[in-house]
């Protein structure tokens, strides 16, 4: 009879997992990862082709799996971005798939996401502009009752995952455009009951990780000398779009506390600003009503 594991060292073409995930865990806190013991995990599982929760139930790896594996851990290790190697991005409830060319989402902009969620009403025409792979709209779409989602993007490289994510919802309408054109989806100005934006806002020159500086496309990180390039514009188009009682959400870099705020009162055009700080208490998103 076959034995379901044994150590390499009698012979036999199966490793351990445990002390692999632990050599694993080990090579990419040298390498600076910053989560390295989760990522190792969410690599083997990868390497497995199953769900993180059930390595526990695996006891070894074939000889096959471990080079998967050991290579998985080894493109992580130059600061490739785990979710480039797994191909998808958590999101909310969504599996997003990303690459090479768009911005991988982030899960402080959960918190963003959910604030649109709660003010869209049945049947509401929602905005989410500067889209990437559509985490902001595809998780409207799939946990609210939105009427119509548009969800802008001009990068030709994002449009391509940004569509193939939208593809299983019918209420997303993918539109390629320039958030900082002022006539964007003029048809619909004074209609857009919620308009959401996660734009680039990190100002130039501002030390990133590396996953972010050699691998997010540069033009949905950084936003100008000050980070606000993107942000004024869309401030003003929200303005034009949105109906009267209509909610604005923006997301913006953590130095921009007051800033962001003070630039939605200085429009004249809304009301109820308010500032948001993410799950670690750092400023992360403005809100406010269209007057």
């Amino acid at each position: 009879m076959t034995p379901t594991h044994e150590h390499p060292s009698e012979g036999t073409e199966r490793t351990r997992l445990a002390p692999a995930l632990a050599r694993a865990a080990a090579r990419l806190a040298q390498a600076g990862v910053a989560s390295p013991r989760a990522d190792a995990e969410l690599l083997a599982a990868h390497a497995l082709g199953v769900g993180r929760g059930r390595l526990p139930l695996i006891d070894t790896l074939r000889a096959d799996e471990l080079r998967r594996f050991a290579g998985l851990v080894e493109e992580r290790a130059r600061r490739i971005p785990l979710q480039h190697l797994l191909g998808t991005a958590a999101f909310r409830h969504l599996e997003l798939a990303v690459g090479d060319g768009v911005f991988v989402p982030r899960p402080e902009t959960e918190l963003l996401a959910g604030w649109g969620i709660e003010r869209t009403e049945p049947g509401a025409t929602v905005v989410d502009l500067c889209s990437g792979t559509g985490a902001i709209a595809l998780s409207v779409a799939d946990e609210a009752a939105p009427g119509r989602v548009f969800a802008v993007e001009r990068s030709s490289a994002a449009l391509e995952y940004l569509r193939r994510n939208a593809a299983p919802f019918a209420v997303v309408r993918v539109v390629e455009g320039d958030v900082t054109d002022p006539g964007l989806l003029a048809e619909y100005r004074g209609q857009v009951d919620v308009l959401l934006c996660n734009p680039p806002y990190v100002p130039d020159g501002t030390v990133v990780p590396a996953e972010v500086a050699e691998h997010d496309p540069a033009e949905a990180v950084f936003g100008g000398a000050d980070g606000l390039a993107v942000i004024r514009p869309v401030i003003a188009l929200a303005a034009d779009l949105l109906r009267p009682g209509g909610s604005l959400g923006i997301e913006h870099d953590d130095v921009h506390a007051s800033a962001v705020p003070d630039l939605v009162r200085a429009d004249g055009r809304f009301a109820d600003v308010v500032a948001h700080t993410d799950l670690a208490g750092r400023p992360r998103y403005a809100t406010a009503r269209r007057r």
